[in-house]
């Protein structure tokens, strides 16, 4: 039997695809060796948006093992370095209520940690008070639903907090409420609570938290499927159903389970994130491939209306030039 021949032009095109394609995929995955500089370069630039984040740690890795970390600036923070998160509280809270409500997640919910119950009245939280009398404080208006947002995003403590009283967690406050949010996270963070708030109270360190997000990655811990599940819109400058957002206003990012999605069109690469308003900010890569944390802790600007001066926007911009480094393996 004959075999059939091709012209040689067919077979030429073919072989010129073939090499095209695998060129492409070899300038798609860069070497560790080439992101860890890249990372590197990055992070220590004094051409970027980094110099203002320092100091800072930071460290990037996959569901096994850090890749590549670093300190950057003078008193940089060690890895073991246990500070205040802030609102990176908010996806380890999240990941307790999927852990305890075995990745089924009811509508109230749903609402309440997509931040659209409506409590919006809520301040802040004391130390020697617990959850539940800083849910009932008159200065948090007792934390009652306020008509004017409900159904709205609004990025306030009050739904966390209303939500963890549904819970049980009511009675706990400080060593024993971090140690009953660590107890199905399997972790070592939250280390303590401050202040017992849900949404903002923990404290923790870079290890810490990077131990958390191998444990989402590997799956291990149910947030990795609920990863971007139930987005809302969160710009009210582009959104109706939107009345208050901590982001810039020249950017809109939508908000899951307890996490951000940085999917602006314009700066987004669709990473998940939870930045915290001293500047701690850890992230998982859209891929669901790296996570990373840029930890610091600065008061200097964290109530300044600027966001240049915001330490959260600081480590967020800081923070995406070396994920974007670490994924092209090209220095930003």
């Amino acid at each position: 039997m004959t075999r059939p021949t091709h012209p040689p032009f067919i077979r030429l095109a073919f072989t010129c695809c073939v090499l095209a394609a695998v060129a492409a995929s070899a300038r798609a995955a860069p070497t560790t060796e080439q992101r860890r500089s890249a990372a590197e370069r990055t992070a220590r630039s004094d051409g970027n948006a980094c110099v203002a984040a320092r100091p800072f740690y930071w460290e990037i890795g996959d569901a096994n093992q850090a890749l590549a970390q670093g300190g950057v600036g003078e008193r940089a923070p060690a890895a073991d370095h246990v500070m205040a998160i802030a609102s990176a509280s908010k996806w380890l809270y999240a990941s307790w209520v999927l852990e305890k409500r075995g990745g089924k997640l009811g509508d109230e919910d749903i609402e309440l940690l997509t931040f659209r119950s409506g409590r919006t009245h809520f301040l802040t939280c004391g130390r020697r008070q617990n959850v539940q009398d800083c849910e009932g404080n008159l200065l948090n208006g007792r934390n009652r639903v306020d008509g004017k947002t409900a159904g709205l995003f609004d990025y306030n403590s009050g739904h966390m907090q209303h939500h963890a009283m549904l819970m049980g967690l009511g009675p706990l406050r400080g060593p024993s409420l971090a140690a009953a949010i660590r107890e199905p996270l399997g972790t070592s963070i939250p280390a303590d609570y401050t202040q017992p708030l849900l949404a903002g109270g923990a404290t923790g360190s870079a290890a810490g938290y990077a131990d958390f997000l191998r444990r989402v990655l590997s799956g291990k811990l149910r947030m990795r499927e609920a990863l971007g599940t139930h987005a809302v819109c969160t710009n009210p400058k582009t959104c109706p159903q939107a009345a208050s957002t901590p982001i810039p206003g020249s950017e809109s990012w939508h908000y899951s389970i307890g996490h951000w999605v940085e999917d602006d069109p314009r700066t987004g690469d669709g990473a998940y994130s939870s930045a915290g308003l001293f500047g701690f900010y850890p992230w998982i890569d859209a891929g669901k491939t790296f996570y990373g944390v840029l930890a610091r802790e600065s008061r200097d600007g964290s109530l300044s209306r600027d966001p240049a001066r915001q330490p959260y926007v600081q480590s967020v911009e800081c923070g995406r030039l070396i994920r974007k480094a670490w994924l092209s393996g090209q220095p930003q």
